[in-house]
């Protein structure tokens, strides 16, 4: 094969990888070019993470949820109620942070746990399961907020969702330890590509050519050193960025490193394939449902410190941002397919289409229904790419 056919060969053999950052690059560059430059200053790339944050932690669990075949709508809710207790607990009993947020996500991986029960145990579905909880907890956080704000109160607190990393130095106005946790970034994506590919390759399968491979750790570094470099020249990472960054590298390594991934995956596949190869599904249901409204809590901190506050509206349409953003980032609907990197960038091309279409000044009623198409477009997206692979095969 030529070089000129090389790369066109590459993206539609990858498409569905390939698919989102090219969905997310068209986006930023159509809004960029309408708010005339507006869009990829430093100040709103910023703003933009930090908007992200609390649904890019919800769509990492739901993602491994929707690949076990299940769905979570009481995530919105709950991330509402615990934000709540967290602001309680903060404002009114004085508790500082460092036990705020290791309670809040122990009652979280309670509720979790409940759900999984209900689940594997009972056979109730998720669908019903969820939504009865989505109702309870809606109920929940008007009772415990008596429907009313409750102000935090507490910098420290606070500073989860508005504040920025400290730096030891400040050159011509750059974030010095943004620049080096950037390159650390850089550095760690490159070495787990390489990692990655050397694996395939041992084992027979096969991988994109050396060029292809080259040009592509090229391009994505040089997009990560942007945006770095942005941020490094406004205030630098934000303290939600880093909560987002730990939670990616974590569940990443999680399912794709352990033996806890691949039954995660094999459930996904085939859950009756899997309980004959010895995989308890039961189990597998249990960690992914707990694991999920874990994250609930964690985002409902992470909003709740960004408000300042906790109100009786928290968590409203939370859970459909998150399965969106899971679904555009290539989860399949059919279960067993889908990544948490992936989960992450579907949360920044629905929180880039939002933010673009406020720096637009483009109606509510229109943004609902652009989001939703963009949604029907990526689940079309899956079942094609599905079906040309099963096509191949």
């Amino acid at each position: 094969m030529n070089s000129k056919n090389m790369i066109p060969s590459a993206l539609k053999e990858n498409i569905r990888d390939y698919g989102m950052f090219m969905a997310l690059g068209l986006i930023i560059i159509i809004f960029n070019t309408l708010t005339d430059g507006l869009f990829l200053t430093p100040r709103v790339i910023s703003d933009l993470i930090d908007m992200t944050g609390y649904i890019a932690v919800l769509a990492v669990g739901m993602t491994l949820v929707i690949v076990i075949r299940h769905i979570d709508l009481s995530v919105g809710f709950v991330a509402g109620f615990l934000g709540a207790v967290a602001a309680i607990l903060s404002s009114k009993l004085g508790l500082p942070v460092f036990l705020i947020i290791p309670i809040v996500m122990l009652i979280g991986i309670l509720i979790g746990t409940w759900n999984g029960f209900l689940v594997a145990n009972m056979g109730v579905p998720a669908f019903v399961v969820t939504l009865a909880g989505m109702l309870l907890f809606r109920g929940a956080l008007i009772r415990i907020t008596n429907s009313e704000t409750i102000f935090t109160g507490n910098d420290t607190f606070n500073a989860i969702g508005n504040g920025y990393i400290p730096d030891f130095m400040n050159i011509e106005g750059l974030h010095v330890l943004t620049l080096l946790l950037g390159l650390l970034g850089i550095a760690f994506y490159i070495y787990n590509e390489v990692k990655n590919r050397n694996k395939q390759a041992s084992y027979g399968l096969h991988v994109s050519s050396m060029k292809v491979f080259a040009s592509k750790l090229i391009f994505v570094s040089a997009i990560i050193s942007y945006f770095v470099y942005q941020i490094a020249s406004f205030k630098g990472f934000s303290w939600t960025l880093l909560v987002v960054g730990v939670v990616v590298l974590v569940y990443h390594f999680i399912t794709t490193q352990t033996t806890l991934g691949r039954h995660i995956y094999a459930v996904g596949g085939n859950p009756e394939a899997a309980e004959l190869s010895g995989i308890s599904v039961h189990k597998i249901t249990y960690i992914v449902f707990g694991s999920m409204t874990m994250l609930s809590a964690l985002s409902g901190i992470l909003f709740t410190a960004r408000l300042q506050s906790a109100t009786p509206t928290a968590g409203t349409l939370f859970e459909l941002d998150a399965i969106a953003a899971a679904y555009v980032g290539g989860v399949s609907a059919s279960g067993g397919v889908g990544k948490v990197t992936g989960s992450i960038i579907g949360a920044l091309v629905m929180a880039s289409l939002t933010k673009g279409m406020d720096l637009m000044n483009v109606g509510v009623s229109y943004q609902y229904i652009i989001r939703a198409l963009v949604l029907v477009a990526a689940v079309v997206f899956d079942v094609k790419t599905r079906n040309m692979r099963s096509k191949k095969a």
